[in-house]
């Protein structure tokens, strides 16, 4: 094996302090101070600016917009554009909480005065989110040129500063879940092996309060895992399937189990990816695993009272004399024959193994998450995933979740008339469909291993990548499903 020439993996260590203050009081050396305005509504009176002088500035209070104010000494005043007052709601403060943090990024210091008329625990746990996401960086080298975020502080009145804080506390939870999945989800595969994303789970699973459990390759042929052990044929990095086990204090509310994809890096494997900057992403393609892990860690911190269990199937897809053929045939966990058609519809694979996995143990309902299909990103672009399952119950809980957090999700049908797409002459199954409905074939695929278990499937290929920053989603890696799955999880209910 090659001595490898890459840099030590070491995921940030990061520090923001977050405090609540209360109105008119801003703590000095403060960079800048921001104000969500509506529609129609009039500048705050403690910033001396007119209406009419608005007018002039051609500024609108348009969601999205901003203004900055800066008078000849104290922090710079920015006004921040919410809309319409009767739609404002966390989420409009989250995306205003962003616009300040990227209208002064030389400011290492902020403040943020929260709105009226949304609940200000929610307005509280968002406006962390909008404002320390969009300042998220995780760099491999030289620091970036801007100052790191050293302080923020919300300001409200003294009625209402208990909720602030117990927001604060939430928000701080929200943020260290999503840069987890987005510091994983950004590191190159030659450094985030499956064994070394098998460590870090041992590392913050275990400090979470987490069961933690690895299976190499030695476990994984005693299971009878030839999806992942067949993906892995390729590569000199041996395969590691994640286990995570949450447990509540008492009786769970009900039992939960989570699927993800970990392809470290996806070359595709013999049907080889083309040599662009848009494969060079493919890093990104265990954001489901680390989405899972990342939710994981927070499960205890919240008080969730579901029983919840994580499968994390990682290796990487690679080239090689050893590597899966196209028209192999490889048996999965319980069975069922596979004939690959294509070795670059690899996710499927890995992850129907730990779908028969889920469902031989007490469960009443599966979510799996995967960068999954190239169809699904020119359905839905960049900001949606799309979303299939079994249960009208459980996908309307995910559709619930999804709003919450504001990573949006669309559902798209299981065509059962496609199902004969997978038919294969030598095999119970081939690996791939036809040239159109990719989305769709590749969730009846997986549907084969669920058995009757409710389930849900999150095809996350667009929105696992950013070309541009907007609002608190930042250029790169974006860890969407993290917060989706948290989300979830704290609010399981059994489907009907």
């Amino acid at each position: 094996m090659h001595t490898a020439p890459y840099p030590p993996i070491a995921l940030p260590d990061r520090s923001v302090e977050i405090d609540v203050g209360t109105l008119p009081g801003v703590p000095e050396e403060t960079g800048a101070v921001g104000w969500l305005l509506c529609d129609s509504e009039t500048a705050p009176e403690a910033l001396g600016v007119t209406a009419e002088r608005l007018t002039e500035l051609a500024f609108t209070a348009k969601r999205g917009t901003s203004l900055q104010l800066a008078g000849p000494k104290g922090p710079i005043q920015v006004l921040l554009g919410a809309g319409e007052r009767a739609a404002l709601n966390a989420a409009g403060v989250r995306d205003a909480a962003a616009v300040l943090a990227r209208e002064v990024p030389q400011a290492a210091t902020l403040a943020l005065v929260l709105p009226d008329g949304v609940d200000t625990e929610a307005a509280a746990a968002a406006a962390v989110e909008g404002v320390v996401l969009a300042r998220y960086a995780y760099r491999i080298g030289k620091a970036p040129d801007a100052p790191a975020l050293k302080r923020l502080t919300l300001l409200t009145t003294h009625e209402g500063r208990q909720a602030a804080e117990a927001g604060v506390a939430r928000g701080r939870i929200l943020v260290r879940t999503a840069e987890l999945a987005r510091d994983l989800a950004g590191t190159p595969g030659g450094m985030l092996t499956a064994t070394r994303l098998g460590d870090i789970a041992v590392e913050v699973g275990q400090a979470a309060g987490l069961e933690v459990e690895l299976f190499g390759e030695k476990e994984l042929l005693e299971l009878g895992c030839g999806g992942l052990l067949g993906i892995n044929l390729g590569s000199v990095e041996p395969p590691v399937m994640v286990k995570l086990v949450y447990r509540p204090a008492g009786e769970p509310s009900g039992r939960l189990t989570l699927v993800g994809k970990g392809i470290t890096y996806d070359s595709g494997g013999l049907a080889l990816k083309p040599g662009d900057e848009v494969h060079a992403t493919m890093k990104n393609d265990m954001t489901g695993a680390g989405a899972i892990l990342a939710a994981m860690t927070a499960l205890r911190d919240l008080g969730c009272a579901a029983q919840v269990t994580g499968y994390l199937m990682c290796t990487d897809n690679m080239p090689s004399g050893s590597a899966l053929r196209l028209g192999d045939i490889v048996v999965m966990r319980g069975g069922t024959t596979v004939e690959v058609i294509n070795t670059d519809a690899e996710g499927r694979m890995v992850m129907a193994d730990a779908l028969v996995l889920a469902r031989e143990e007490p469960v009443d309902a599966i979510v799996d998450i995967a960068t999954l299909t190239g169809a699904a990103l020119a359905t839905f672009g960049p900001e949606i995933a799309a979303m299939l399952g079994t249960s009208d119950d459980l996908l309307d809980q995910v559709r619930a979740s999804a709003d919450r957090v504001d990573e949006l999700v669309w559902e798209l049908p299981l065509v059962t008339n496609y199902r004969d797409q997978l038919d294969s002459v030598t095999a119970d199954l081939r690996n791939l469909g036809g040239p159109t409905a990719g989305t769709i074939t590749a969730a009846l695929f997986l549907k084969e291993f669920i058995g009757d278990v409710p389930w849900a499937h999150l095809d996350i290929a667009g929105p696992a990548q950013a070309s541009a920053a907007r609002g608190w989603r930042n250029r790169g890696t974006t860890g969407f499903g993290a917060r989706l799955l948290l989300d979830l999880a704290l609010n399981f209910r059994i489907p009907a």
